[in-house]
């Protein structure tokens, strides 16, 4: 038999009788019965109390469920202006891109080739072969301005551009198409920056095109993108606008003819969010309230003189013109008062000090309040953000792991996003052109992703105990936990094969010259002797096993 329903065994009040309750039920008991059920489920219906609508401080609340072209799409390009002036003008905002940039991208992120020789079917000495060509082919061009087609920027430096530009913008394109220079046909890139991609003629978006990205009705994946030969708010662009349409991929051989740079953030939105945009509104309400307070300070620290003349002396002393120019000029003050000026007050006035009481004791923990929040909301902690550290090793430590899961993060998304296609592109036409060998690489996708796999390396987070960080990498390591390819891509992002190789290059030309390798002299492993009686005369040890034993 199921036991009837008890509220205070479900942890839920249960409903108080009121005075017109027990009225009912002593006529209508039935319906005082009635009553109370239906007060029961209303108690029990909504937990959260963010939903409520009857609280004063939520019945102004008003929100909307919609999709990202409603949410979102719409807003974006008052965020893509705003963010942006926000980078030219703001220092919060100006730090939060420069530091992501520094430390996702920093000098570059590397390809080293990591193709998988068993699948292929080869030796370790043929793919080792293999990989050292391909990476030497490759930073050939990666280093080279012919990557880029304007030929302004090598590879790494568009990686700091695109990311520059996916953090204040939102989303970047990058168009890959292929060039002939120096008599032989490579791939270049090309960047266009959010603001260029946009609907022909700027008209409304519809089902299958927003803001210039053309989706397939059946499956949404984006199949062409329409570009702006200029900005379309640029008021100094010469000539009428036209735009062009490029496919995202070619229509035979389904090579990549663009690569569209965004971190979704949402199923089926189809354009980018700038970082800044969630900290529009505090970073730049702080820049204005520190520049109110340099304001003020500025002029509290400036001394000027102000003289005052009677009203009876100004008449007699000058005639009716030079009290006519006196006026004009005194009426004509901006009031903007300049270090060791002296300024002429009119007959009757009298300057009233005000004492603006700057430097403001309060300016640095408020602002720190609210950098604080701006760093939550990008991922920053306060003291990576202000570039700053005062606290003690382990919250300092702590401040740097954070703030590198981040921006491990977005290496990861750069690396995946621009990186890895630009090289199996860059593959792609090293193959077709028979410069390097890669058999099957056209004919079977897996056999094709086996010669693509790479492992891209950019520079490590740096220290700030380097005896400790040293000390736990090699504890890491003795215990089996770690190795030293780990160790050294998380110390400076090298990885450990390079250095070995240049250690052995720098041991061998040291010891051709004669000089010591550094860290291979090590303390002399003695042999045990036995126990020597006190009465058995021995000879004494060596010279040079005296020295070993006495530590010097």
């Amino acid at each position: 038999m199921r036991e009837p329903s008890d509220p205070k065994r479900r942890n839920i009040p249960a409903a108080a009788a009121t005075l017109l309750d027990r009225a009912i039920g002593y006529v209508a008991p039935r319906a005082a019965a009635r009553r109370l059920v239906a007060r029961q489920q209303l108690a029990v219906l909504g937990g959260y109390q963010g939903a409520r609508k009857d609280k004063a401080s939520l019945s102004s609340w008003r929100t909307s469920g919609g999709s990202p072209e409603s949410d979102v799409i719409a807003d974006l390009p008052t965020l893509r202006d705003r963010c942006a002036d926000l980078e030219r003008n703001a220092p919060v905002a100006a730090s939060v891109v420069n530091s992501h940039c520094a430390n996702v991208v920093g000098t570059g992120l590397a390809c080293n080739p990591q193709i998988d020789a068993e699948f292929l079917g080869l030796s370790e000495e043929d793919a080792q072969a293999w990989q050292k060509d391909a990476k030497r082919r490759w930073r050939a061009w990666a280093e080279s301005t012919d990557c880029d087609l304007a030929r302004n920027l090598d590879f790494y430096a568009i990686q700091d551009v695109a990311l520059r530009g996916v953090l204040s913008r939102g989303d970047l394109l990058v168009i890959t198409p292929r060039v002939a220079r120096d008599g032989r046909t490579r791939l270049a890139l090309q960047l266009v920056e959010a603001d260029r991609l946009c609907n022909p003629g700027l008209r409304a978006n519809t089902d299958t095109m927003t803001d210039g990205v053309e989706c397939s009705a059946a499956t949404g994946e984006a199949i062409a993108y329409h570009v702006c030969s200029h900005y379309p708010n640029d008021t100094l662009a010469r000539g009428s606008r036209t735009w062009t349409t490029i496919a995202a991929r070619g229509s035979s051989t389904g090579r990549r003819n663009v690569l569209h740079l965004y971190r979704q953030l949402r199923p089926g939105l189809r354009r980018g969010v700038p970082l800044l945009a969630p900290v529009i509104e505090p970073i730049k309400q702080l820049t204005r309230y520190s520049e109110a307070e340099l304001s003020a300070a500025v002029t509290s620290a400036l001394m000027a003189v102000f003289l005052r003349m009677d009203p009876e002396a100004f008449q007699d002393l000058f005639d009716e013109d030079s009290r006519a120019k006196i006026v004009d000029k005194s009426s004509s003050w901006s009031g903007e008062i300049e270090a060791g000026k002296v300024i002429n007050l009119l007959p009757g006035e009298e300057p009233v000090s005000h004492n603006p009481g700057r430097p403001n004791a309060e300016f640095d923990a408020f602002t720190t309040s609210c950098m604080r929040q701006i760093g939550m909301a990008v991922g920053m902690p306060y003291e990576v953000l202000v570039m700053h550290f005062q606290s003690s090793y382990s919250a300092a430590r702590g401040a740097l792991l954070m703030a590198w899961r981040s921006f491990m993060g977005w290496r990861s998304w750069i690396a995946g996003a621009l990186c890895q296609p630009v090289y199996e592109l860059w593959l792609a036409d090293e193959v077709a052109e028979g410069r390097i060998s890669a058999p099957g690489f056209f004919a079977d996708p897996v056999v094709r992703a086996a010669w693509c796999q790479s492992l891209w390396v950019g520079d490590g987070p740096g220290s700030i105990d380097p005896a400790k960080e040293v000390g736990a990498a090699r504890d890491r390591v003795a215990l089996g936990i770690s190795t030293l390819e780990a160790e050294s891509l998380l110390h400076d992002g090298v990885d450990w094969e390079t250095k070995h190789r240049q250690q052995v290059k720098e041991a061998t030309a040291r010891k051709e010259a004669g000089f010591s390798v550094p860290g291979a002299a090590q303390a002399p492993t003695l042999p045990s002797q036995p126990p020597v009686d006190d009465d058995e005369q021995t000879a004494p040890p060596p010279a040079g096993l005296r020295r070993a034993l006495s530590g010097r």
